[in-house]
């Protein structure tokens, strides 16, 4: 690995590290988001301690950093393999050097990754996260199955191709797996029948 691509993963890991959703409980509503509903700073936790706003605007800003740090690659490192800050925001969000390495779940950041990298998958395995969590009204469902789509495309795209670049199937893999790890409790209180739905309030 040559410095270029040191320097790049570690721009884009400090990029994914930037917290929104804590920043926005801080500036707009004077809270410590992690004392709050789950504790997570992901934009579920906004959406429901901060209101849809907050919640929305999280997500957006989430998606951005992912997008953005694959994107200015792409522009400007052109040479550069895309997995390096692909990998660097997802794991700088769900391991954020801000918050003692306490982040996100990913699923947002990853979101905006694959918008990047793979934009067939991703508006396929959006399509799935939509239907699934507008029917159930659980994120955590509609993040999971997502994930499994966007794996299950990729997977598609890569034996359609005949089995050739097999780096991006890859890191959806990675990324999949990352995401169900992180969602293990989600997945234990689905399978309970005590998972949190999601709801829509604005905050005052």
């Amino acid at each position: 690995m040559n410095i270029q691509a040191i320097f790049i993963g570690l721009i884009a890991y400090v990029m994914g590290s930037i917290p929104f959703s804590y920043l926005y409980g801080k500036i707009f509503h004077k809270i410590d988001l992690r004392e709050h509903g789950s504790g997570n700073v992901g934009s579920t936790n906004a959406l429901r301690v901060l209101g849809w706003r907050l919640g929305l605007l999280t997500l957006i800003s989430d998606m951005l950093k992912g997008f953005l740090a694959v994107w200015l690659v792409k522009r400007y490192f052109g040479d550069c393999s895309l997995i390096i800050p692909s990998l660097a925001v997802i794991l700088g969000h769900t391991f954020t050097i801000f918050l003692k390495f306490k982040g996100g779940k990913g699923v947002a950041t990853s979101a905006g990754v694959f918008a990047a990298l793979i934009p067939l998958p991703f508006i396929l395995a959006l399509s799935v996260f939509i239907i699934v969590t507008a029917l159930s009204k659980y994120v955590s469902l509609g993040s999971i199955t997502a994930a499994l789509t966007l794996s299950i495309a990729q997977l598609v795209v890569f034996l359609t191709k005949g089995y050739s670049d097999p780096v991006y199937l890859i890191l959806a893999i990675l990324v999949t797996t990352l995401i169900i790890v992180k969602h293990r409790e989600n997945i234990g209180r689905l399978m309970k029948g005590t998972e949190n739905k999601i709801s829509f309030k604005s905050k005052s």
